[in-house]
């Protein structure tokens, strides 16, 4: 359903060459953004950011995809788009952020009135509309003042009931596996300038991907599909262990890890949900049978890389991609309908866009789709913050517990006062 649209019918959009200095550092785009609906999209300093609004539209339901995905091609169709530089992300962009269920939640696609982009060597401005963008750093953002934590929908121990409950329906067949989100109240003394945490989670997570769409910011070490030029690959992550800050240490949580037969199955459980969900879409995949270990500051992950060859790149975008792929059982679990339905009986709360897709889309349909982890929502002076874990049928609700509050760590420490990165 299309709850809202807003926008001229046809688009005029420039894109050309800027001097990549203009876009260099780690926080270099995110210094150009104004705090009028910033937008974002980075990792290792490359990436887009925008600001403003030139098109926009709302949708809801469970067509909620499929109606981004109609509005989004009858404005690519009517669009006036001149490309100069002719790379995944130039031209015409959308930022989208959509509802993890069908209901409730609202999903967004925006076109920002400027866009600007940095690949490799290369970088661009685009502009949609009759407007002349400021490429200059702006007044740096103020740190959140006064904030104080409080428990969302569940407090610790309740949740930890609900992990219980959910083992125990897995060891007695029920299903096999079933990810269990909770959420963390985060309420400041004024209203919180998204370019703060979008800056400190840049500079500490650069491997990570940094996004901000319409409210919802966070650093996802999750890419739920990137389609480029016919390639598609999807980073699969699934079975986590906290971080101790003792190198040798977490050496030996890492070989823990990656022999530990729950996070294993946890982990098999996930890939196996990604390329069964792309594999109609592929003329070939390469799908690795073990994983690797991928190290951020705060945790450690179990993840695959899979990738395919796509068979028309005309019939299929991105987008549909993403809507293929969601949710996998990273973020539901297996078999993906009974968790779900699970999940809405026991989580008792809104998941609203946490761990649905979040990324943008260029008029080819090429693009990235990150899922929304590690992430918060931001609603003036108060920010709600998310954490899930997979849970299966030898989990424990401590060790599960600990770990949400480790995956809580990234946007707690955003939105702490500090000294602001600089690029």
């Amino acid at each position: 359903m299309i709850l809202s649209s807003e926008g001229p019918s046809a688009l005029r959009v420039r894109t050309t060459s800027i001097d990549v200095d203009t876009a260099s550092g780690m926080s270099g785009l995110l210094d150009l953004l104004p705090t009028e609906a910033p937008v974002s999209w980075l990792r290792r300093g490359e990436g887009l950011v925008g600001w403003g609004i030139a098109a926009q539209v709302h949708t809801s339901g469970s067509t909620r995809f499929s109606d981004a995905a109609k509005w989004w091609a009858e404005t690519t169709a009517q669009a006036d788009i001149t490309d100069e530089v002719q790379e995944p992300g130039s031209g015409l962009v959308c930022f989208g952020a959509f509802a993890f269920a069908d209901e409730p939640g609202e999903s967004t696609l925006v076109v920002p009135q400027v866009i600007v982009g940095r690949r490799g060597d290369l970088a661009w401005v685009t502009t949609v509309g009759d407007v002349a963008p400021t490429l200059a750093r702006r007044e740096p953002p103020a740190p959140p003042k006064g904030v104080v934590f409080s428990d969302g929908a569940l407090d610790s121990e309740r949740w930890m009931g609900v992990v219980a409950d959910a083992v125990a329906r897995i060891n007695a067949g029920d299903l096999e596996k079933v990810v269990l989100a909770r959420d963390l109240l985060a309420t400041a003394s004024e209203p919180i300038d998204v370019r703060w945490p979008l800056r400190q989670l840049a500079a500490s997570y650069p491997t990570c991907w940094t996004f901000h769409v319409d409210g919802l910011f966070g650093a996802t070490p999750e890419l739920l599909v990137r389609r480029e030029r016919g390639l598609v690959t999807s980073r699969v992550l699934a079975g986590t262990i906290r971080r101790t800050g003792d190198d040798s240490r977490d050496l030996a949580l890492a070989a823990m890890l990656a022999h530990s037969s729950k996070d294993l199955e946890e982990h098999e459980y996930a890939v196996r949900s990604v390329a069964e969900s792309l594999e109609p879409y592929c003329s070939s995949m390469n799908v690795p049978e073990t994983p690797f270990v991928l190290h951020l500051p705060n945790v450690l992950h179990l993840a695959t890389d899979v990738a395919g060859v796509i068979r028309d790149t005309d019939d299929v975008s991105s987008l549909q991609l993403a809507e293929a792929l969601h949710p996998s059982a990273a973020v539901g679990g297996t078999p993906t309908p009974v968790a779900r339905e699970l999940i809405t009986e026991i989580e008792g709360m809104d998941r609203g866009r946490y761990a649905a897709p979040v990324g943008w889309m260029d008029a080819s349909g090429d693009g990235e789709w990150g899922i929304a982890l590690r992430s918060g929502l931001l609603d003036g002076d108060t920010v709600r913050l998310f954490a899930g874990c997979g849970i299966v049928g030898d989990s424990d609700p401590a060790a599960e517990l600990a770990e949400s509050q480790a995956k809580f760590v990234p946007v707690r420490d955003a939105l702490a006062p500090g000294p602001a990165p600089t690029s």
